[in-house]
């Protein structure tokens, strides 16, 4: 991999809130049992919708009234990061403060706050006295990573990377690099979301026709169905330690996986529509990177949103670096735990996490029809395929065509 003095990182704790789990093993059991998180929610002007929300308890690292000061993204933040720490066997009073960094993909935030008060703001006359003076703090982007900054009293570097549904993957990718460039010891990087408190995501993508809905939330989200018909909103969060490789041997901790490739490129051609030779490219790329080939690759999870076209064009890109591959499975994870946006990559990584020491590749949400346009070879679809795993890669694709890959391989020394 062409890097820093190639140096080696790896992931050695995992911390997660999912519509189905609040752990990295439970989320685990729930993927390869099909247990679906995605039930229904009022939302206002709007009624019911599919929707996924994560049930964590948002007081076991924080005070009641740092949270009241807070937000609900940084809630998720600061829980995943403290099971993320707790996970790989560090303290606090172990680190190195001022030499740990915060890394955290975010497709939006802000507008949570934003709407609430504008709410509030129209049920009392338009009184603007009434606007909440924790406003600012409270919506400026890089409010989730800051806010684990001051639970955790980490003073190293702690901001958000804004890349759409992306933005999982690239908040890894970038702990990863400022490891590699020695401006820090230890990273938390992940991706968050707190998109189902924002009535204007649903109405947004309900307006492009693409919201998805069925009379039975748990199979609102369908990727690859040829009945799909959109998107489910979810929350969430993922956040992984990553530490250099010396350093995790040296305290002989244990270690998930190592981070093998990855690639970050742009369509530069559509705000919503994906291109699929933009996906190719960067699927491939992140293959030399890390100096394999596709038949190498055991794992592939597919961004595959549910989204009647977005399927159609990954699915298309897959079929074109992978579809001469003999080794290589595919599966999916939003049809049970709908998108959590920017943190879609992170969790779906998660889930993906333990193919290395369990040796199985869990479904797809069961998909009663695959549509002819998605027909893949080695699709996992209902029942977990038992297998040794060596190699993952990751899709995440987002808004405004940004794209990344992320490739993580068994640790071997």
């Amino acid at each position: 991999m062409n890097n820093n003095h190639n140096i080696r990182v790896v992931i050695t704790g995992a911390g997660l809130t999912a519509p189905n789990a609040n752990n990295i093993k439970d989320f685990r059991d729930a993927l390869l049992t099909q247990k679906s998180g995605i039930t229904e929610m009022e939302v206002r002007y709007m009624g019911t919708v599919a929707a996924g929300n994560c049930n964590f308890d948002e007081y076991l690292y924080q005070k009641k009234k740092m949270r009241r000061r807070g937000t609900r993204a940084g809630s998720i933040s600061i829980y995943c990061a403290n099971e993320a720490l707790k996970d790989s066997g560090l303290s606090l009073d172990s680190l190195i403060k001022d030499r740990t960094g915060i890394f955290l993909g975010i497709t939006e935030h802000g507008n949570v706050e934003t709407e609430n008060e504008i709410y509030e703001l129209h049920k009392n006359n338009l009184d603007a006295s009434l606007w909440s003076h924790h406003h600012n703090p409270r919506t400026v982007a890089n409010t989730p990573a800051g806010e684990v900054s001051l639970n955790m009293g980490i003073t190293g570097p702690a901001y958000t990377i804004g890349a759409a549904c992306a933005a999982g993957n690239i908040g890894i990718i970038h702990g990863m690099q400022m490891l590699q460039l020695n401006e820090v010891d230890l990273a938390l990087a992940g991706g968050i979301s707190e998109s189902t408190g924002t009535f204007g995501i649903f109405a947004g993508f309900k307006s492009q026709g693409a919201l998805g809905f069925h009379e039975d939330p748990t199979k609102a989200s369908r990727p690859l169905d040829v009945d799909r018909n959109g998107i489910v909103v979810s929350e969430g969060g993922a956040i992984f330690v990553l530490e250099r490789m010396e350093d995790a041997l040296k305290r002989k901790a244990k270690i998930y996986g190592e981070i093998a490739g990855y690639h970050v490129n742009s369509d530069a051609v559509d705000f919503v529509l994906p291109d699929t030779q933009r996906q190719i490219e960067c699927m491939k790329a992140a293959l030399s990177k890390a100096k394999i080939t596709a038949n190498d690759i055991d794992i592939v999870n597919l961004h595959a949103t549910g989204t009647v076209s977005g399927d159609v064009n990954e699915c298309d890109a897959v079929n074109v670096v992978f579809g001469q591959s003999e080794n290589t499975y595919i599966n999916c994870t939003k049809g049970f735990i709908g998108h959590a946006m920017g943190a879609a990559g992170a969790l779906e990584l998660a889930g993906n996490l333990s193919s290395f020491t369990d040796n199985k590749i869990h479904s797809c949400k069961y998909i009663e029809n695959v549509d002819p346009k998605c027909q893949m070879k080695n699709l996992v679809n209902g029942e977990p395929v038992n297998k040794e795993i060596n190699y993952i890669l990751s899709n995440s694709f987002g808004m405004l065509g940004i794209n990344s890959v992320l490739i993580v391989k068994k640790y071997r020394e």
